[in-house]
């Protein structure tokens, strides 16, 4: 007759929490490893276009700025860039000297399509560009370019609960 000799038991049940740790450590680690990459967004095409934007919009003006950008993309209207223009001028005079920029938020819908917000501060109050450039080929080229004033009040909407007002 086999007696139980409980010495081995310990070992195998030592032996098997030591393996349950191990595999739960390593998958809470693979999990963090997926979860925590953020989609990487290689785009130095467009983002040195923004760059040169927001310097010419600093020093030469803002219809400067519009058609230089607008100029890798030779299919834009002129009668909207004179409208888009306009609406950046008139709002100029009202909120001041400009400061400088924040990025907001950059998405990638794929390799051929970006997307970059930009908070641009000025002296009395902020504004938003907003930037799509396309790529079909080899080079990026400015797709859209979207100018607010409207992102403190997305903001505040944000900070309501459930998006009702009180």
């Amino acid at each position: 007759m086999r007696y139980f000799n409980p010495k081995a038991l310990k070992s195998i049940f030592l032996l098997a929490i030591a393996f349950i740790i191990c595999n739960s450590t390593n998958a809470q680690a693979q999990a963090a490893a997926t979860t925590t990459k953020a989609p990487t967004i290689n785009a130095t095409g467009a983002t040195a276009y923004i760059d040169k934007f927001f310097k010419t919009y600093e020093k030469d003006g803002t219809s400067r700025a519009i058609i230089n950008i607008f100029k890798t993309n030779p299919l834009v209207d002129s009668t909207s860039l004179r409208g888009l223009i306009a609406k950046i001028d008139t709002t100029r005079a009202l909120i001041g000297m400009y400061i400088g920029k924040e990025l907001i938020v950059q998405r990638k819908a794929s390799n051929s399509l970006i997307l970059y917000s930009y908070l641009v501060k000025h002296q009395n109050q902020p504004v938003r560009f907003t930037f799509m450039f396309y790529k079909p080929k080899n080079d990026w080229l400015i797709y859209r370019l979207y100018f607010d004033d409207q992102v403190d009040n997305e903001l505040e909407e944000s900070a309501k609960i459930n998006g009702k007002t009180p």
